[in-house]
């Protein structure tokens, strides 16, 4: 099972940089639209 991850991970390398980006991104909008309204 553990080769069969590493495997995985290898092969979607490129892509995998990616989604970490768009959770992350998700990640900030969730927080600044749950503290916006605190401004107002």
């Amino acid at each position: 099972m553990a080769q069969d991850l590493k495997s995985v991970i290898r092969r979607s390398a490129d892509t995998l940089i990616v989604d970490a980006l768009g959770a992350v991104a998700l990640v900030v909008l969730l927080y600044v639209s749950l503290t916006l309204p605190s401004f107002f």
